[in-house]
Formats: structure tokens, sequence, C-alpha cells
């Protein structure tokens, strides 16, 4: 396994701060991009960098050339309700962090999007689905995680989903988008990202759910 130099943007998120501790443990070189005053939540074993996520200027003066971008930045507990969020936050943040990353010549960018389409939640598919296709014109090489539900510490309401998930799974004419908007683990997550970063290079390509299930 090859030692990669990891920047790590929402850091202290419910995803970064399970997916930094097993970066560091794995003996790779983390930084991680907070605001400041939140210097003292990043996870130990990272290096913390003070930035505005939302400014190019701010994140080109902390991406190392070559090294992997890990874009975890979003809306906590995305809704309906949150639409402007969508836009003034995870897209203006990831579209900068982009731009930065391609000024920088990262070696590679690893962005969690969502899966789609779907039903529901369509601004903020429509937010992430912008991003990838920005993501794509950018020209960097790239991994895009696309999880539906992720279950784990205080978000364990979708257990209710899982016997409509198997009756789905069970009707022919629901059973790719039951698969396709299937619930992944906190676990799986980080495992993927943890896979994403250490197979990371000049290609690019896309994780669904099947992918994120899947054992690393």
């Amino acid at each position: 396994m090859t030692i990669a130099s990891v920047l790590v943007t929402g850091g202290t998120g419910y995803i970064g701060r399970r997916l930094i501790p097993e970066l560091v443990t794995r003996g790779h070189r983390v930084r991680a991009v907070v605001r400041t005053g939140s210097e003292n939540k990043v996870p130990a074993g990272a290096e913390v960098v003070a930035g505005d996520v939302r400014s190019r200027e701010s994140m080109t003066a902390s991406i190392v050339p070559g090294s992997t971008v890990v874009h975890l930045v979003g809306t906590p507990r995305p809704s309906p309700a949150k639409a402007a969020q969508f836009e003034s936050l995870d897209l203006v943040a990831a579209r900068e962090c982009i731009a930065a990353a391609t000024a920088c010549k990262a070696g590679h960018f690893v962005y969690v999007s969502v899966a789609h389409p779907a039903p529901v939640m369509r601004a903020y598919i429509d937010v992430r689905m912008r991003v990838e296709s920005d993501l794509r014109a950018s020209g960097l090489p790239h991994t895009i995680v696309r999880p539906w539900y992720v279950l784990g510490p205080g978000h364990r309401w979708p257990y209710a989903l899982i016997p409509m998930y198997w009756l789905l799974r069970a009707l022919p004419a629901t059973r790719e988008g039951a698969i396709r908007l299937g619930i992944v683990t906190l676990g799986q997550m980080v495992r993927t990202l943890v896979w994403a970063v250490e197979t990371a290079g000049a290609e690019s390509r896309v994780l669904d759910v099947p992918d994120i299930r899947r054992p690393k």
C-alpha cells in the first residue's frame, strides 16, 4: 500500500470524523480543512488547516500538488426544506474546491454525491448532479461515491424501511430502483472512501450502492 497525502474537507462531520482516524491508522498523511474556531474538533493525528471551503484562494493555499482531496462538506441532515443551503454551501464549496484542486494539480478528487434518480430530495440531487458534471469537465481524475441512506449513530431511522426494501427488491418492476437507492452503513462508507484513497490513480470511476456494499 502506498502512503498517500490526503486533504479532507468536512473532517469534523458525520463521515469525516470516522474517516480521518482510519486513514491515520493506516499511515496516510492527513490534513483537515476546518473553519476557524473548529480546530479542536478534528480527530487526532491529522494536521489542522484553518480555511474556507467556499473560497478558491483559501483552498488553493491548502492543497498539496499530487495529493488526494476527499470532499465531504455538505448541509447537515439534508431535507427538502434546505434547498437554499444546498445552493449556498454544498454547490459553492464543491465548485471552489474542484477549481482549487485543478489549479494545484491534485492527483485525485473523491466526491460524496448521492444515488439518483430518485422520487424525493430533488433539490439535493440536482446540486450533486451539477457538481458531478463540473468534476467530469475539470479533467481531474476522480471517484464519485453515490450512497442513498447511510445508517449509523444518530441515523438509524432508515431501519424502518428495510422490510419495504425487501418487498421492492422482490418485484421485477421495482427491483432496479430498490438496489440503486438501497441503504448502506457508515462502516461501509468509511471503508469505501479509504479504498478510494488507496486506489486513487489516473482513472475516474463512479461507485454506486452495490459498489459501496461490496467488501473491500
